[in-house]
């Protein structure tokens, strides 16, 4: 969770695309999900990069076919205050966590307009219900992922889409280490208490995707239960 974005879910037997900018980082997914019985398309592509995803697109849809789930999960950050942050650092961030979002969104709306049905899952985080000192264009560019969310949802229910944005609190994940070559092959021990795991995040995300065609999730708050961010 957070640093790729999935064009369907990792259950048994289902076939995913995932795009990341790390081909490590994609390669371990993949190998995970085969594992489990799953089958998965990894795809290296820059998510700020309009081009590289539509690419990568096309690809899946070559490979895999029509989209029929779409879980934006990646996410980056420029921590730092406001009178320091640069406006290239702004823009990054702006990107990956929201520009990317609506990208992907555009791509995949139209086939499962087509088909009647589709749902997609945006995966803000806490600091999109509350700002924090120095982590201004990540907690604007996750608020803004709830005013996108809510109106591509409005406009889309109609035809049988679904769309959901999930706020996760503390994550058991290498969150701040951007280089996958600087992260430790283990995540530090933590308590799930304290940090939730991914895989019960994506668990919840999997349900989510799987509840009757009426029932439509709009959004959820998630944490563990000794959070100390929210509320």
């Amino acid at each position: 969770m957070g640093r790729a974005t999935a064009l369907a879910l990792g259950r048994a037997g289902a076939r995913v695309a995932l795009l990341a900018r790390s081909a490590s980082d994609l390669a371990g997914v993949a190998e995970e999900l085969a594992r489990n019985g799953g089958a998965a398309l990894p795809l290296a592509c820059d998510l700020a990069d309009a081009e590289d995803l539509a690419q990568a697109l096309q690809r899946a849809r070559n490979e895999l076919g029509q989209v029929r789930v779409l879980v934006n999960a990646a996410g980056t950050d420029a921590p730092g205050a406001v009178a320091e942050l640069s406006v290239e650092a702004w823009d990054r961030v702006l990107a990956v966590n929201l520009r990317a979002v609506f990208l992907l969104s555009r791509l995949v709306v139209p086939g499962m307009l087509e088909a009647g049905q589709g749902t997609i899952v945006n995966v803000s985080s806490v600091a999109g219900r509350r700002g924090w000192a120095n982590a201004s264009a990540y907690c604007a560019s996750k608020f803004a992922l709830t005013g996108f969310t809510q109106a591509l949802g409005a406009e889309v229910r109609r035809h049988g889409v679904r769309a959901c944005v999930v706020y996760p609190g503390a994550m058991a994940t290498h969150w701040g280490t951007w280089a996958a070559e600087d992260r430790p092959a283990e995540r530090e021990a933590s308590s799930p208490r304290e940090a939730l795991p991914p895989e019960t995040v994506a668990g919840f995300i999997a349900w989510i995707a799987a509840a009757p065609p009426e029932l439509v999730l709009d959004e959820a708050i998630v944490t563990p239960l000794d959070e100390r961010g929210w509320p």
